[in-house]
């Protein structure tokens, strides 16, 4: 994995200053230890921070073609290369590495921006085109790897893998965006949609951008999507065709000339993977897990079941279920604000992985594919619901129970019922839009100032879920709430989250359960194969029946917990009273300070449950002091 930089003059070929473009990758050094480079030409200069993965001596980067007519940088993997390699080798293409950045060079000559949609796998490259005048940004299907663009004063395009890479060019305007403040209050991240910085962007999933000197700057093009729409096939035959794209999907990503490895929390996920990965080595297979000093968030025991039972070399190591120690360091990888606290366990079980390997495989994006987190069996239940009764009638009904329904925080869950009702007085997008938040807008609109409120100008966070959903090519509610998580949530939080922490200790993670040939495979799959009985993942689970355990398949979902809560009850208690009067917040005047006190003193005295909000503006108050200078 690697990290990306550049420069690209829009208007004139004017000179690109290398020590600039140094600067710029030198900032993401923890992205590529192995190797750095950087080529400038007249009007343009790409940096590269290389880990070496694939071709150790010849993959350097920047690479150009022989008549440096071609030049790519590039962060990511491309599983099929080989295949391309071969492909072009016919065509009488000549090649003078094994490695993937060289295919991408040749089958840009050969196909043009079209190849973009010849490569398997997960990447962020710019090709310059000499002849053409042409830049080229190109971004895989899901989002697993990550490029951020901006236009600056001098008449240039600049970019980089991460913000940090921006932020060390001396042109970019650092200015705070309020209305992503407003989503990453909602949220927990700041979606792929916006920046905390103004002006600067992200380049979409599943797009490119292609811009041509002396010509405006092109609007990005989408390459790829994903439509949800059920094929009638028999459970059994399913089963196979799904464990046969996976077994396809593992395969692929095993390719490395660095040790290998995988993630092994013990759920279903990465279980499977694993499971798969030792049924394709000749070897025992390096994996890894982090459990906790507490008992209801430790799930080590699950993990070495799964490791004894595919002879794994398995290795865990407990940490502290309070090991907030990570903050400073989370917001210096992130850049932006980031709340969703599992950063912290991730970024533990990366660590540890790096001590043996350098590449990782992980489990993510089964749960957004295959409907499996809790949410998505719940709004299974409520679009019933909603089909039996019109709008007209569940609103008041429905609507006039939630707000009379008291907030239970503190209950067992199945008396937690208001925002169930809540949502069944909703649309579809609307209450979806509500299970995915963090903070709600009733919360949010009560913490904003009165400068803030001004300055969103009608702008509300939910509004991209409801959207996406109205406009989902899905042909049921909950394929519609799983498009908007696809196109959200998992570049937003789960890709991002995966992404730094991994790169922070320079290990490449892989997504096997994010091959877009099996995201468009489980599009195809009919509601009561993803849920069914109230269960999730239901035809993932029947599936892995032949490699692993029930108690594995069907023990109810943790995941990477994280105690926040109760920080802000003990060890962190004074961080919470802090942001009442934290300099920096009351510096952007977007807040309303008593507003703050109040739900930090309701939420330590246990009277209310505001932890995750307070984890929220405690990490914003830190991303804005680092990224603006603002509170210093």
């Amino acid at each position: 994995m690697c990290g990306i930089a550049g420069i690209f003059h829009l208007e004139t070929a004017k000179p690109v200053d290398e020590a600039r473009v140094r600067a710029m990758a030198d900032s993401m050094a923890h992205r590529g230890p192995d190797d750095a480079g950087v080529w400038t030409a007249q009007g343009v200069g790409f940096g590269h921070r290389r880990l070496a993965v694939i071709d150790l001596e010849d993959g350097a980067q920047p690479m150009a073609t022989p008549d440096n007519k071609l030049v790519t940088v590039f962060n990511g993997m491309i599983y099929n290369y080989r295949e391309l390699r071969a492909d072009l080798l016919a065509l009488g293409h000549e090649f003078r590495t094994n490695c993937d950045t060289e295919v991408i060079l040749h089958a840009w000559r050969r196909w043009g921006p079209l190849c973009i949609e010849r490569f398997q796998g997960m990447f962020a490259f710019a090709l310059y085109d000499e002849e053409a005048k042409t830049l080229f940004l190109g971004r895989d299907r899901l989002g697993i790897k990550p490029l951020y663009y901006a236009e600056v004063s001098d008449g240039s395009l600049i970019f980089a893998s991460e913000l940090k890479g921006l932020l060390a060019h001396p042109l970019l305007r650092k200015r705070p965006s309020e209305t992503a403040v407003e989503d990453f209050m909602a949220l927990g991240y700041v979606p792929d949609d916006t920046c905390m910085v103004a002006g600067v962007k992200k380049l979409a999933a599943g797009h490119y951008l292609m811009t041509r000197r002396g010509l405006p700057l092109a609007e990005p093009r989408r390459y790829w999507d994903v439509e949800f729409a059920p094929q009638r096939r028999k459970a059994e035959a399913a089963q196979d065709e799904l464990v046969a794209h996976m077994t396809e999907a593992v395969g692929s990503r095993l390719i490395a000339d660095v040790p290998l490895g995988a993630f092994l929390s013990g759920g279903v996920d990465s279980s499977s993977v694993v499971a798969l990965m030792a049924e394709q080595s000749r070897a025992a297979v390096e994996t890894c897990s982090i459990g906790f000093d507490e008992a209801d968030y430790d799930e080590t025991d699950y993990a070495d079941r799964v490791a004894a039972r595919f002879a794994m070399n398995h290795r865990k190591r407990t940490v502290a279920a309070d090991d907030f120690a990570l903050i400073d360091a989370l917001v210096h990888a992130f850049d932006e604000p980031f709340a969703d606290a599992s950063a912290i366990p991730t970024y533990r079980v990366c660590e540890l992985a790096r001590e043996k390997v350098t590449v990782a495989l992980s489990g993510d994006g089964a749960d957004e594919i295959f409907a499996g987190y809790r949410r998505h069996v719940f709004h299974a239940g409520e679009e019933r619901a909603r089909k039996l009764l019109p709008h007209a009638i569940r609103r008041p009904i429905f609507g006039g129970l939630g707000s009379a329904y008291p907030k239970l925080d503190w209950a067992p869950r199945f008396l937690r019922a208001k925002s169930t009702f809540q949502g069944l007085g909703m649309s579809s997008g609307e209450a979806y839009a509500a299970s995915v938040g963090v903070t709600g807008p009733a919360l949010r609109w009560a913490l904003y100032s009165e400068k803030l409120r001004s300055a969103l100008q009608g702008h509300r966070a939910e509004d991209r879920y409801v959207r996406t959903i109205e406009n989902a090519p899905a042909e049921d509610g909950l394929a519609a709430a799983q498009y908007a998580d696809l196109k959200i949530w998992l570049p937003g939080d789960i890709l991002t989250k995966v992404d730094r922490m991994s790169m922070a200790v320079s290990l490449e993670a892989r997504e096997p359960l994010l091959d877009h040939r099996l995201v468009e495979f489980a599009a195809t799959l009919p509601l009561k194969q993803r849920v069914r009985g109230g269960t999730g993942k239901w035809l993932l689970k029947q599936a892995m029946r032949r490699y692993l355990p029930e108690d594995i398949l069907y023990r109810q979902k943790m995941g990477f917990v994280t105690p926040i809560s109760a920080w802000f009850r003990g060890a962190l208690a004074n961080e919470a009273d802090a942001l009442i009067s934290s300099t920096t917040l009351a510096e952007t005047e977007w807040f309303d300070r008593q507003a703050i006190k109040r739900i930090v003193t309701a939420h330590r005295s246990s009277k209310e449950e505001h932890g995750r909000t307070i984890w929220q503006l405690m990490m914003l108050d830190r991303s804005l002091r680092r990224v603006f200078g603002i509170g210093r």
